[in-house]
């Protein structure tokens, strides 16, 4: 058994409440969680294997979701990919034992959104599930971004810039919307990593100047100025003027 490190509740922050489900067949651990995040103001419930939480999932509205990967009945990573092929979209963290690259690799295309290896501090569990969380109230209350003459609308899942429109490979759009969430500011490799790729590690290829390549002679070419720069040494800016 793997237990979170002990930790005083009144040492963590108080972000607002979450309502979560908990999917983990260790029920010493799952008790642990279900108080510790109680506790720390929010609502948790408890599923005890891969059936009952799939169940649980598909019929609730949940804010987070935390799952085991190593599950009785149905493991962890096809709970995930059933929840995602019927249009779940709950932001989700892994927890497993398994902590190897292609372990975080797998379970990050499987639909997880996070990955956290056992044994784990509750404190960082519940930072990042307070992270998915405040990531996903933020896609939702936006709908539209507009840098200059640059607009993105997340709802219809399109791109226009000065009235033209510009068609972008989903990887790209994703590039493109997490670049004007952060209009105006340095965004960075690793940023981009963890937030487009879903990376919590460096996976040592030029994935990200293929694609800010790509993305820049889409947006670029054929109008007047630049809007996405290069801050050398630092990142990407996107910005116009």
């Amino acid at each position: 058994m793997h237990m979170p490190a002990t930790q005083s509740s009144s040492e963590i922050a108080y972000n607002g409440s979450m309502k979560i489900l908990v999917i983990e067949d260790d029920r010493e651990a799952a008790d642990y969680l279900q108080k510790a995040f109680a506790e720390a103001g929010h609502t948790a419930h408890v599923a005890g294997d891969g059936e009952t939480g799939f169940a649980l999932a598909d019929s609730g509205d949940y804010d987070v979701m935390v799952v085991d990967r190593m599950m009785p009945r149905r493991d962890g990573l096809s709970v995930i990919a059933g929840l995602r092929s019927r249009g779940n979209t709950t932001p989700v963290l892994i927890l497993s034992a398994l902590g190897e690259v292609d372990d975080r690799v797998t379970g990050l295309r499987a639909g997880g959104d996070d990955y956290l290896t056992k044994p784990y501090a509750f404190s960082e569990l519940l930072a990042r599930v307070e992270v998915l969380n405040r990531r996903a109230s933020a896609r939702e209350a936006d709908t539209v971004y507009r840098v200059g003459d640059l607009e993105l609308d997340r709802l219809s899942h399109s791109v226009r810039r000065a009235g033209r429109e510009i068609t972008l490979q989903p990887r790209e759009f994703r590039l493109l919307e997490y670049l004007m969430r952060h209009a105006g500011q340095v965004v960075t490799r690793t940023m981009l990593l963890e937030n487009v790729w879903d990376y919590h590690f460096d996976p040592q290829t030029n994935v990200i100047d293929v694609h800010i390549s790509r993305l820049r002679g889409k947006i670029e070419k054929g109008f007047d100025k630049p809007i996405l720069h290069t801050v050398r040494g630092a990142g990407y800016m996107l910005k116009s003027g």
